[in-house]
């Protein structure tokens, strides 16, 4: 069985992992690190195009790396990756996932312990062993063992739709005390990846102390990880850790962009900087001597990101861009994208009622929407296929459109409610509801929601019939991904993108924070096909309605602007484009 790019990625995480603990240099392992990324944030498998000869045009994969990914490819295995697992004990790679445990710290318990693995280093710590070792105290090893008490309950990566709520619940609270004057969420949740290891929270002030002791001191605050002078951790119900940093405002840019992050993105900023004759770090641009000392007095300190990208030369890089992913070069080209923004959002073109399985009826969906400032929805309700959610028959299908069209009437000139559904692809491959009766819907969402483990070329063929129906508009949710929780479908993409663009059938991005489906990679790839895409919320109540945001900053993620998308078009653009399609709208 061929390696999918997550399992190739994998393994290169873990080569960086294990070349760190073995102490090689930053660009060894690093090339490592940077190409495991470069293959999660790929829309297009390996072997494509490892067929086409084309491994070397991705960014970071060189020959070298092209030659170990065709390895794999071939072989399933990769000899490079056995020999290490030979120098290292494979059990480290777990170990360095403990906070406060890095490469260097699991290495020097592995040569001076004999510890390889996270049991063995619980064993040491309760017997006090690690307080052998130099710089290794009572404190430190305490540390070790509340951060294998959080990793024992995280059990991973949280999703950013869990994530974030929290995170700006504590940021909100620390903005209220008046010592502090503004502040961010940074790292990953900042980025809007789809999940999350930890949180960061950034806050300017000129009085760190009384932050600090409110943060610890936060009802929702379970466990105390670290309490210093400018910095603080801290370990949620949930087992998320929490950290935040107090930073001097005149210098909270650098700051900012250093813990935003991406660590590839900051690689390649520090370096332009360098060659411009500055250190950049997260205190400030500091000018190098000719002997490569560090001129100190002369630093330079940015209170804004933008000043940060500005002393180097650049144009603010938004920070969705921000995983080494061409914006760089971009941006040096003056051709970054105009991003697509929340308030570019017209319609919401996917949503369901009381008439399945939602908590709204029609009515209320439409007076909710109209107050978060939508021009027009397509009322969305699930078909017969989908028992659970109380889908629709073909008569009560008839009936919520009446229901529809005497609400349109009802909102006024100034808002309209479409009659939609979204239609269940069948295990079969045929569609939930006969093509006379899609013919009478104003639009038509296909999804997958069942037999999701069939094998490729079925499961594939199943979505192909789908975009080839005429009468099919959106694909909900494409790979039918639940974050966490299922692994998305086996598509052939290439072959979904394909008849997508032949067809015109649009592809949405999924805003509810459990799918984020299409993810960026995916989207980035469609529009550059020329698919259309659409940003929908899958809201069943009200609060569902608020969660678009998440969908835009995927986009965002995926580089899309305004023109990529149809929600963003005004009534009479939607439907032109909705009648040209055959709608009767």
């Amino acid at each position: 069985m061929t390696l999918t790019n997550e399992q190739i990625a994998d393994i290169f995480d873990n080569c960086a992992d294990m070349l760190q603990i073995k102490g090689e240099s930053v660009h060894r392992w690093s090339a490592y690190s940077r190409a495991a990324e470069t293959l999660r944030e790929s829309a297009r498998e390996m072997s494509a195009l490892a067929a086409e000869g084309t491994l070397t045009d991705l960014p970071g994969i060189g020959k070298t790396l092209a030659e170990k990914i065709q390895e794999l490819l071939d072989t399933g295995k990769l000899d490079f990756y056995e020999r290490l697992k030979e120098e290292v004990p494979p059990g480290l790679l777990e170990v360095i996932k403990i906070n406060g445990v890095g490469p260097k710290k699991a290495a020097l318990f592995w040569q001076k312990l004999g510890i390889t693995n996270v049991a063995d280093l619980k064993a040491a710590a309760q017997q006090h062993k690690l307080q052998e070792l130099d710089k290794m105290g009572a404190k430190s090893e305490e540390k070790i063992l509340q951060g294998i008490e959080v990793l024992e309950r995280q059990g991973g990566r949280m999703p950013l739709g869990d994530a974030q709520p929290l995170a700006e619940r504590i940021l909100h609270t620390l903005l209220q005390l008046p010592e502090a004057l503004h502040g961010d969420i940074a790292g990953s949740i900042r980025r809007a990846r789809p999940t999350i290891g930890d949180v960061d929270i950034l806050i300017a002030s000129d009085s760190p102390k009384p932050i600090m002791d409110a943060f610890v001191g936060l009802p929702q605050v379970t466990r105390v990880l670290g309490h210093g002078d400018k910095k603080s951790s801290v370990e949620l119900g949930n087992g998320l850790q929490v950290d935040v940093r107090v930073l001097d405002p005149k210098s909270y840019g650098t700051g900012l962009q250093y813990f935003s992050g991406s660590q590839q993105h900051n690689i390649r900023v520090r370096e332009i900087a360098l060659a411009q004759g500055y250190s950049l770090n997260e205190h400030a641009l500091t000018p190098v001597a000719p002997d490569g000392t560090l001129i100190h007095e002369q630093a330079i300190y940015c209170a804004t990101e933008e000043e940060v990208y500005t002393r180097v030369g650049l144009p603010y890089i938004a920070p969705e861009l921000r995983e080494d992913r061409g914006e760089i070069e971009a941006a040096k080209a003056g051709k970054l994208p105009k991003l697509i923004t929340l308030g570019d959002i017209r319609s919401d073109l996917h949503m369901h009622t009381t008439w399945s399985d939602g908590r709204l009826s029609v009515r209320e969906m439409a007076e909710e929407a109209r107050k978060r400032g939508r021009e027009y929805i397509v009322i969305t309700d699930h078909s017969p296929g989908l028992g659970v959610a109380n889908g629709l028959s073909i008569e009560r299908l008839m009936q919520k459109g009446e229901e529809v069209r005497r609400v349109n009437a009802e909102m006024g000139d100034d808002f309209h409610v479409f009659h939609g559904t979204e239609m269940d692809i069948l295990a079969d491959g045929t569609m939930d509801y006969p093509d006379e009766v899609l013919a009478e819907l104003d639009f038509v969402i296909a999804s997958l929601h069942v037999s999701l483990g069939q094998p490729r070329d079925v499961i594939t063929q199943r979505m192909l019939n789908a975009i080839n129906n005429p009468h099919v508009d959106l694909i909900g949710h494409p790979r039918a991904q639940q974050i966490g929780r299922r692994d998305p479908a086996d598509l052939d993409m290439e072959a979904v993108f394909a008849a997508a663009a032949k067809t015109g059938v649009a592809l949405e991005i999924n805003s509810n924070p459990a799918r984020l489906d299409l993810e960026a990679q995916y989207a980035r790839r469609a529009v550059e096909l020329g698919i259309w895409i659409s940003i929908n919320t899958d809201a069943h109540n009200a609060s569902n309605l608020d969660l678009l945001s998440y969908g835009v900053r995927t986009a965002r993620r995926a580089w899309i602007e305004p023109q990529h998308v149809i929600n963003t078009w005004p009534l009479d653009q939607f439907l032109a484009w909705a009648r040209a399609r055959g709608k009767q709208a």
